[in-house]
């Protein structure tokens, strides 16, 4: 089971697409979770950590506590399955997050930062107080609390962030999106990266891969020379370069757990 509601608060519209809940029977394993792009709240409420496995052979276990800030991905993570079992999320939109934390994104890139170095007491409290509410409606309720008293207001850039966000989104050019905001190439990597935690050239390169995999995913056969031509790859081979650097696998490889959970997939 897994659903998404929007804030209730139209004070954290600007800022938060959805407050999640998920929870599933998962047989122990791991899965190999793709990049979205975007910055979000995560609690486990099956237990209090998160696992990510790297280096050779996945050998290499990192721990991060079981609520934390997972910065946007740049390539494929290793999770464990267990912590797909029981837990909320905050979706933040496009340079929202940094309304509610005082670091720049950027930093928070390919990071799980435990919410008790950024919120102190608030964050360390956070999970208990989301098991006593025990219940998915009691927890957005506790979840939209806690995001009103840390709202710092609109972060610097915000709605030309979130412009650029959805215009690269759509599949257009970096350079022309940055020069209708009237920006040099420079000053627009450096906003669009506070704000989001990628670079513009990034961002684009992850939206052109999920909507790919959006297509990809929506009949029984795939034709990857077809795919390549319509999302704007040079060709059959710059796609099969780009998906491989993005997601760890060549498309042939690719098999998500499903049509809607096409950013996960099952590890042997």
């Amino acid at each position: 089971m897994h659903f998404a509601v929007r804030p209730r608060s139209p004070r954290l519209a600007p800022f938060v697409s959805a407050l999640g809940y998920y929870e599933s029977d998962l047989p122990a394993g791991r899965d190999r979770v793709l990049p979205g792009g975007g910055t979000d709240l995560m609690v486990n409420l099956h237990e209090d950590e998160f696992r990510t496995y790297h280096g050779p052979a996945r050998a290499e276990v990192r721990r991060s506590a079981g609520a934390v800030l997972a910065g946007p991905d740049e390539r494929a993570v290793v999770i464990d399955t267990a912590d797909q079992r029981r837990g909320l999320s905050v979706g933040f939109t496009p340079a929202g997050a940094a309304a509610f934390f005082g670091v720049p994104l950027g930093e928070t890139a390919g990071q799980l930062v435990a919410l008790e170095q950024l919120w102190g007491r608030d964050g360390a409290v956070l999970r208990d107080r989301l098991l006593a509410a025990a219940v998915p409606d009691r927890q957005f309720a506790v979840l939209e609390e806690v995001l009103l008293a840390r709202l710092a207001g609109p972060p610097a850039f915000l709605a030309a962030i979130q412009f650029a966000a959805a215009e690269l989104g759509r599949g257009r050019r970096v350079a022309d999106v940055g020069a209708e905001l009237g920006l040099s190439p420079r000053t627009f990597t450096r906003r669009f990266r506070a704000g989001t935690g990628l670079t513009p050239k990034r961002y684009a390169r992850i939206q052109r891969l999920q909507r790919l995999l959006v297509t990809a995913t929506a009949g029984p056969a795939v034709d990857w020379a077809r795919l390549a031509a319509e999302h704007g790859y040079c060709d059959q081979a710059h796609l099969i370069d780009d998906f491989r650097e993005l997601t760890g696998v060549t498309p042939g490889g690719y098999r998500p757990r499903s049509a809607a959970e096409h950013n996960h997939l099952p590890l042997a």
